[in-house]
């Protein structure tokens, strides 16, 4: 019983394994009819063309161009480009072109419009950005143009409350002025806002206080023939007489420096032969006789002695022709050698003969300051 049993399982074992086997045979045959049908959906679809492959599509498309199978070679599509894509002609929609427009019809279009607009007032746009119907130029430009830095240092200028525009002190960033009518100042000091140029020149002895000389003599005019500005002298020292002398564009300036109404002072170091006497300053305060009136010194001081060599300082705000050497030669102490160690806010230092400098924004501003400017 228990054998037979045994071959009743093995054989049922062995028959549902054909069935499998015969169920993965019909899946089998599924695909590869499948397979099959895949072949022939042009025919189920009623014969309609299939899509052309990238290969085989044309771009010779437009008006005279064949619709016929491709073309081998190099044809039209070959000159289309190498990307493909039409470059004949522009699409205006889908599966529909038209030609690209000519030059000559572009040109005839443009004449067109511009015989349009013949005879009509240009339209400008209106100016949207914030400012633009401003005029003048913006304070911190205008400073760093006048040697104050460049512009982030102006600013900080401006925002430290050190600039002021017509006696307002300016603390917005931005703001416009007119170089030539408003008035700039920078810790109180005036701004040269305009091209000026300032120069003082530490003239030395047998020099000729002219810009030009028609005797041929070494003139001021010679330590100044590279500037591309006309400048001109402010007063004049004799040619024997050393010392600052400042040259300048600036007219309305030079003419107040020299006018008595300012009387902007000017200091001298005289080197005389003494003995002196004591009242020797108290003489020249007072004031002494000359041919053309009367000359009264602001200060005097013996600065040095050697013996019976003596250096003095003489300070006056006069500006006649050789002053200080007829002043002490009145008082009986011819001057041997002059020079003059300053004019105004502005000094010799330690400057050589014959040296020219350009003066700083601030001993401008002292200047200007000094004549009310």
């Amino acid at each position: 019983m228990r054998s037979s049993s045994g071959r009743n399982s093995s054989g049922n074992n062995g028959g549902s394994r054909g069935g499998n086997s015969g169920g993965r045979g019909g899946s089998g045959g599924g695909r590869g009819g499948s397979r099959g049908s895949g072949d022939n959906r042009d025919d189920r679809q009623g014969g309609r063309p299939s899509k052309p492959r990238p290969e085989e599509r044309r771009y010779d498309v437009g008006p005279g161009a064949s619709h016929e199978g491709p073309k081998s070679g190099r044809g039209a599509s070959a000159r289309g480009g190498a990307k493909g894509g039409p470059k004949q002609g522009q699409g205006t929609g889908r599966g529909r072109w038209v030609p690209a427009t000519s030059r000559e019809y572009d040109a005839r279009a443009e004449e067109r419009n511009r015989d349009r607009y013949a005879g009509k007032k240009d339209v400008r746009p209106p100016k949207t950005f914030p400012g633009a119907e401003q005029e003048g130029e913006r304070l911190q430009k205008v400073l760093a143009r006048a040697g104050y830095g460049s512009r982030r240092s102006c600013e900080e200028l401006i925002e430290q409350a050190r600039v002021e525009v017509n006696g307002e002190i300016v603390l917005e960033q931005g703001k416009r002025v007119d170089p030539e009518k408003d008035e700039v100042k920078v810790d109180g000091l005036t701004v040269a806002t305009q091209s000026y140029q300032f120069f003082s020149l530490n003239k030395p002895a047998g020099v000729v206080s002219t810009m030009e000389d028609p005797e041929g003599r070494q003139c001021l005019g010679d330590y100044v023939t590279n500037r591309e500005t006309r400048l001109f002298h402010v007063g004049r020292l004799d040619t024997e007489t050393e010392g600052v002398i400042l040259l300048t564009n600036h007219g309305e300036l030079a003419h107040r420096l020299t006018h008595p109404k300012y009387g902007v002072k000017k200091t001298y170091l005289a080197a005389i032969v003494g003995p002196i006497p004591r009242d020797l300053g108290k003489q020249l305060k007072d004031g002494i006789q000359l041919e053309d009136g009367y000359a009264r010194a602001d200060h005097f001081r013996v600065v040095e002695q050697t013996g019976k060599n003596y250096l003095v300082e003489v300070t006056l705000h006069e500006g006649r022709k050789h002053i200080v050497r007829r002043m002490l030669a009145e008082a009986g102490f011819p001057v041997e050698k002059l020079v003059r160690t300053s004019f105004g806010p502005i000094t010799l230092g330690d400057q050589k003969s014959g040296w020219l400098r350009r003066l700083s924004n601030t001993e401008v501003g002292m200047l200007m300051q000094e004549v009310e400017l």
